[in-house]
């Protein structure tokens, strides 16, 4: 590493949390924002959920092979790729006029972000040295992906009630040119690598995962014995197999089975996955409840969400000093078992519930429990991983952290469904969120004990635990 990059190291990671704020934002900011865009350019109901859909299933279905071109091409160099589609959608996304040219933008813009992501946490990686300074600035880039969430609620909510949903995605050009003249004099290129691609694998993973998703949310549409829902499904599951068999056989592949030999990495993706899951339908079906049940305008519902934000924002500070007192594990542990509360707790909601009476206690158990978990996931994910394969052991972060925000959600979708025949109306509509709740507590609970089972025990948790003393 160059002198020139150590001493630009805090230059350098303020444009790589910026860009993931850039990331992060556009997945949640839509969320607040949906009615207001159904109103102006006529979706259908189900239509509407493509434009989240859209973006989360082709950012994690090209996200390995987003981080394989890195390591192949250059990180520095795809990542500003990346700025640019991710700007240029976004433009495409601001000035659409029809639910097909927004999905379509939606879609393209996830792809930038595919090939954005993974190199933000690359080149993380291999500007910071191994120990202390490179715990705090992971915790910091983990933090971001909370933060950003919750603030794309608060903004999307306010744009879309008092200027426009359009706004929040035109920002995205002026910072993107910054952030990409920037990095072009800050950022030294890593060291291309000899290779090829592994397309076959590439469109295995995104259309097994597409199939997933879709088989769900089929599922709460014509329910589990639908022929198109087991179809799916099915098609699913064998895509996926046929993937891990392609990446088995490959020479470079784009996901080394190899990243899986440690039980702790392995732990970390699957309970991120869980654990976004359930985050990801929280933020959903409460803002559903504000206002279909609560009767909230864009603006409060997006307000509503500001505690959360800032006891995240707190949490996620804190966390790193924590884990020097007491270690990783306990800290993930107790983050994940706040959550696991405050989402339970959400499965009591009533039609007449208030904000303060049922929602806010609960909102601030949950955005303490994702500032303090994410962190050390992040962490765990690419802990006692070689230089080699830093683009693909990122690139499996953000694929454990987008499939589990869009398939997550699909479950999440399906179980709302459940026994809903002796509902209507409003007491319909609250008994749909109180059942997505009770599959995200489980969703938590089985993240817990992955984490118990697989992280925790893990010999380099605490080996990590004591680099980060």
């Amino acid at each position: 590493m160059t002198n020139g990059v150590s001493a630009n190291r805090p230059t350098i990671l303020a444009i790589i949390l910026v860009s993931y704020v850039m990331i992060v934002l556009d997945i949640s900011i839509v969320i607040t924002g949906l009615p207001k865009i159904h109103a102006e350019l006529g979706f259908s109901d189900t239509g509407l959920s493509w434009v989240s859909s859209a973006y989360t299933l082709t950012f994690g279905g090209f996200l390995l092979l987003g981080a394989r071109a890195g390591d192949i091409l250059g990180r520095r160099r795809m990542f500003i790729v990346g700025l640019g589609i991710f700007a240029i959608s976004s433009v495409l996304i601001g000035i659409a006029q029809s639910p097909e040219w927004l999905i379509a933008a939606r879609a393209v813009q996830g792809v930038g972000s595919a090939i954005l992501a993974p190199s933000t946490l690359a080149l993380l990686q291999t500007n910071f040295p191994s120990g202390p300074e490179r715990t705090r600035a992971i915790s910091y880039y983990a933090s971001a992906a909370g933060i950003s969430a919750s603030i794309g609620l608060v903004l999307g909510g306010v744009l879309a009630e008092w200027l426009s949903w359009r706004v929040g995605f035109f920002i995205n050009l002026p910072i993107a040119v910054a952030l990409i003249l920037t990095a072009r004099k800050t950022i030294v290129e890593t060291e291309p690598r000899p290779g090829s691609f592994d397309v076959a694998g590439a469109i295995l993973s995104t259309a097994g995962m597409t199939a997933l998703v879709f088989g769900f949310v089929q599922a709460a549409e014509t329910g589990w014995s639908n022929q198109m829902t087991d179809m799916a499904l099915v098609a699913g599951v064998v895509l996926l197999i046929a993937f891990v068999f392609v990446e088995w056989r490959a020479k470079q592949p784009i996901m080394p089975l190899r990243l899986f030999a440690s039980r702790e990495r392995s732990g970390a993706y699957l309970a991120r996955m869980l654990f976004l899951g359930a985050n990801v339908g929280f933020f959903f079906f409460a803002t559903q409840f504000m206002q279909s049940v609560g009767h909230y305008s864009a603006a409060v519902t997006g307000l509503a969400f500001f505690p959360a934000m800032v006891v995240n924002f707190a949490s996620a500070l804190l966390a790193p000093r924590l884990i020097r007192k007491i270690g990783q594990g306990p800290v993930l542990a107790g983050s994940i078992i706040l959550g696991l509360i405050g989402v339970g707790w959400l499965t009591h909601l009533t039609p007449s519930a208030t904000y303060l009476g049922g929602l806010a206690f609960p909102m601030l158990l949950i955005g303490i429990g994702q500032g303090g978990a994410l962190g050390p996931l992040t962490t765990s994910g690419m802990s006692d991983v070689s230089l080699d394969d830093a683009g693909a052991a990122s690139g499996l972060v953000n694929v454990a952290h987008q499939l589990g925000s869009s398939l997550g959600l699909a479950v999440l979708v399906a179980a709302s469904s459940f026994d809903t025949d002796a509902f209507d109306s409003t007491a319909l509509l609250t008994h749909r969120v109180t059942n997505a709740m009770t599959a995200g507590a489980a969703m938590l609970a089985t993240a817990l004990l992955v984490v118990f089972l697989l992280i925790i025990r893990s010999p380099r948790t605490k080996k990590s635990t004591c680099e980060a003393a």
